[in-house]
């Protein structure tokens, strides 16, 4: 540009700079001069880590500044408010190579609950195409978020302030950086742990409860990419865990295998977004809880149930988190995922000689839920836990269905059906202390095959 077209422009922002000092100032931060993305990566593109670090704020939720770790006062002369909690957002391992698709819906999910920091770790040239290198990656990538996190604390950030975010190899990262800072972080919440190369690692080399005040993690894909065994004070077993309803079939091949991996983080951003709860209910195995066998909200290592989101401590008292726990608990197929848990029982009036089943359904004002419940032989009682979409008093029929022994007996006696008399009765979860259910008044008869129907009048 010549001197003369210059000269010109120059003095006019001199004299904007005059007149409006603090606007200018204030534009210069609000408006960073150029957005940043995700790196992409590729199979050929090598194992290196070149990490970013993409700073988004209240004053540019949707512009992320990209935060050069090596330079002096980088962070200094970016958004960040030191006065604000800071999220760090961590992804996992990455077979395409490109921006995951949950982390612009999970930065925004946090603005709208509060004012934060959000940081995203971008180590996708690292965690690309070879998941091994991806893991031996871990510790220098955590060498690089805790000095990251250093300066964060030099400009006034408090260690506890800080919480975690990390998405399957991203919570171990978490784990590691939580280890250098002596478990002395706010939280960390890991969303369905890595499994592979970390099941039998020690706790110093993944996610575990002594990484930070809070550590809670939610499974949804133990048996498979997802790990297993409890790694935070509280660990939430989706739908015990694994096999997620509404996950696709194995004909849409590659969502198949992702999908029960990737229902940790979704699950996540919904509880940020709905206001109904994703409730954990204190038990020792899925079986149990499904069995109908921990109603309420207490155990011998929980008196509270906890919830998915950003409650402190999940909403458990300090003092109950003494040692590790774990939390079972329903969901639907999509968004916002939540349910409502009900307890059912039949009380059968003489026991039999022979296992009983009967299919219990609950019809609600738009969908149906319905499980099967076992009485043993010689026994009197089957219970089991059923989930419904709206709560227990606006269900408004129940319908139980004797199921016949087998179809050959069935068959067989297709004119001498069986029947049973007994009682059926229903309590929405958490249970009560007084342990009062909800019993219709009459005893009921069922035959073998034959719905019956009965309406269900709760009280809200």
């Amino acid at each position: 540009m010549a001197a003369r077209e210059w000269a010109p422009r120059a003095l006019a922002a001199a004299v904007f700079l005059l007149l409006c000092p603090a606007r200018a100032a204030e534009d210069e931060v609000l408006e960073p001069s150029i957005c940043f993305d995700f790196q992409s990566s590729s199979i050929f593109g090598g194992t290196k880590l070149n990490v970013h670090f993409l700073l988004y704020t209240p004053k540019n939720p949707d512009c992320g500044q990209l935060i050069d770790a090596n330079t002096t006062d980088a962070v200094g002369k970016s958004n960040f408010n030191a006065t604000l909690d800071t999220k760090i957002i961590i992804h996992g391992f990455s077979v395409m190579g490109t921006k995951p698709s949950w982390a612009d819906p999970l930065i925004q999910a946090l603005f709208r609950v509060m004012d934060v920091n959000v940081v995203v770790v971008d180590w996708m040239s690292g965690s690309t195409a070879k998941y091994i290198s991806a893991v031996d990656n871990i510790t220098s990538l955590g060498l690089q978020v805790t000095a990251f996190i250093r300066q964060l604390l030099a400009l006034g950030s408090r260690e506890s302030s800080i919480h975690i975010i990390g998405a399957s190899l991203g919570a171990h990262v978490g784990g590691v950086v939580g280890n250098f800072f002596g478990g002395k972080l706010g939280r960390i919440t890991g969303l369905d742990p890595a499994a592979y190369k970390f099941t039998k690692a020690s706790a110093e080399e993944r996610l575990d409860p002594g990484d930070a005040l809070f550590v809670d993690a939610i499974h949804t894909d133990a048996d498979n990419f997802g790990i297993q065994i409890p790694v935070g004070h509280i660990d939430y077993y989706i739908n015990g865990g694994k096999d997620q309803p509404g996950c696709p079939s194995p004909r849409d091949f590659y969502k198949y295998l992702i999908c029960d991996h990737t229902r940790a983080i979704y699950l996540y951003i919904s509880s940020l977004e709905h206001p109904c709860p994703l409730m954990g209910f204190p038990c020792s195995s899925y079986q149990n809880f499904t069995a109908g066998n921990c109603l309420d909200c207490s155990s011998d290592l929980l008196q509270s149930c906890p919830r998915i989101g950003l409650l402190e401590r999940g909403g458990v008292p300090k003092e109950e988190l003494s040692r590790q726990a774990q939390v079972f608990l329903m969901t639907t197929t999509a968004a916002p995922y939540c349910v409502h848990h009900s307890v059912v029982e039949f009380q059968l009036l003489h026991p039999r000689s022979t296992s009983t089943y009967i299919e219990i359904a609950f019809r609600g004002e738009v969908n149906r839920s319905f499980i099967q419940i076992k009485i043993p032989k010689h026994g009197q009682v089957g219970r089991g836990v059923i989930p419904h979409d709206v709560p227990l008093c606006r269900i408004h029929t129940v319908v139980l269905t004797l199921q016949a022994r087998s179809r050959i007996i069935s068959l067989w006696r297709s004119v001498n059906t069986d029947a049973i008399e007994g009682r059926f009765c229903t309590e929405q979860l958490p249970a009560q202390a007084s342990g009062k259910m909800f019993c219709l008044s009459q005893n009921l008869t069922l035959t073998e095959n034959l719905p019956y129907t009965h309406d269900l009048a709760t009280a809200c």
